[in-house]
Formats: C-alpha cells, sequence, structure tokens
C-alpha cells in the first residue's frame, strides 16, 4: 500500500521547476535534433550519399569536438556545441549529436528503407517532441517512467504514430511503432536512446511488417 501511495504522489507531483536558460538550450538542441529527419528524404533520392554524409558528418562533429576540447575552436561548430550543451555534459564531450548519426545511419544500413525511415522519424519527432513537451508541459512524472513525463512520452507516442502511418498505413505497423518509441524513450539511457530507440523501432517495424 505504502509503494501504491508513493507512486501515485510522484505522478501527481508537478514537475520540479525548469529555468528559462535549460528551456531554450532544450529548444536548440531538439531543433538540432529533428533535422536528422532530413536523412529519409536525402536516401530517398540516393542512398549511398545519406549513408557517406551521415558517416563524414558524424566522425567530423567527433573530431571538431576534440579539437574543441583541446582549446582550438571551429568556427560556428563549437559555439552552437557549447550552448547547446546539457548542464551534466558541461566541460566534457558532448556525445548526443555522435549517437543522433549513429542511429540513424544504423537504421538505414540494418532495414529495409520503409522501416528505416520510421525509425529515423521516430528518432527525430517522438524522441524529441518527448524531451520539448515533457521539459515545457510535463506534468505527471510517475516511477515507471524514470523521471520522464506522461506527457513527453505521449507526446513520443502520437508523433511515431503519425510517421509510422504515413508510410505504412497499417494500424499494427504504426501501434508497434508508436509503443516501442515511447517505451525505449522512457528509458534512463541518456544520449544512447538516439541510437537504442531506432534501432528497437526499426526491428519491431519490420517484425509488425511480416505478420
Amino acid at each position: 500500500m505504502a509503494i501504491k501511495k508513493a507512486v501515485i504522489s510522484t505522478a501527481l507531483n508537478p514537475a520540479p521547476a525548469v529555468s528559462v536558460a535549460e528551456l531554450k538550450t532544450e529548444a536548440l538542441r531538439k531543433s538540432i535534433h529533428f533535422l536528422i529527419a532530413f536523412s529519409v528524404p536525402l536516401a530517398a533520392l540516393s542512398y549511398p550519399f545519406a549513408v557517406l554524409v551521415l558517416s563524414v558528418g558524424t566522425l567530423g562533429y567527433a573530431i571538431m569536438e576534440r579539437l574543441r576540447l583541446s582549446g582550438i575552436q571551429v568556427p560556428l561548430v563549437s559555439d552552437l556545441t557549447r550552448r547547446a550543451c546539457r548542464t551534466r555534459n558541461s566541460g566534457g564531450f558532448v556525445l548526443g549529436p555522435v549517437t543522433l548519426g549513429l542511429g540513424a545511419l544504423l537504421a538505414l544500413l540494418l532495414f529495409p528503407f520503409p522501416a528505416a525511415s520510421i525509425a529515423i522519424f521516430a528518432l527525430a519527432f517522438g524522441d524529441g517532441l518527448a524531451s520539448l513537451i515533457g521539459k515545457f508541459y510535463g506534468k505527471r512524472r510517475p516511477a515507471f517512467l524514470f523521471g520522464k513525463s506522461i506527457e513527453g512520452s505521449a507526446a513520443c507516442f502520437a508523433a511515431s504514430f503519425t510517421a509510422a502511418w504515413l508510410i505504412s498505413r497499417s494500424p499494427a505497423v504504426s501501434l508497434a511503432a508508436a509503443l516501442t518509441a515511447a517505451a525505449v524513450e522512457a528509458l534512463p539511457l541518456e544520449d544512447y536512446d538516439n541510437i537504442a530507440l531506432p534501432l528497437a523501432v526499426g526491428l519491431a517495424v519490420q517484425l509488425a511488417m511480416a505478420m
């Protein structure tokens, strides 16, 4: 009974206050996050070129980030990275763009194009909107969501379902994609959810399409 009351209490308590600076940082981060969606139309035009862009872009960012930490500032990129950096990454290597690029790249390499497209859109919009909605409007944070909000998880589900539906026109595929995306996004994976989410969604979509 005590555990049940604690879970209910956690669910109803408002989220801790978030500073304006944190909100601006999150908005900037997710604006960049959404850009990974462009890898889908790019792959539709030229699959090899999309793979090349993601590979070179991810490696190039990693090199520039190492330079930044060594005191060598790369114009625009270093400043943008610093401004978009979360508190937990302050002073260290900002891993998010690397895992973001790898997540999209692995989706393209491992899954057929329809499943890869759904996986990348779930990463871009499902994960991206979950963070934004959670930061701006998240109020209910039950224990089973590991600190994430119900509002953010609902946004992830809705965005992933919509993307999957527009591509597959299948309720089963769309539901599989949305449930998987929301479940993985809720896990405490930090930046590694950028890899786990598209891989899990791509696999779920493939299984749903095979049924």
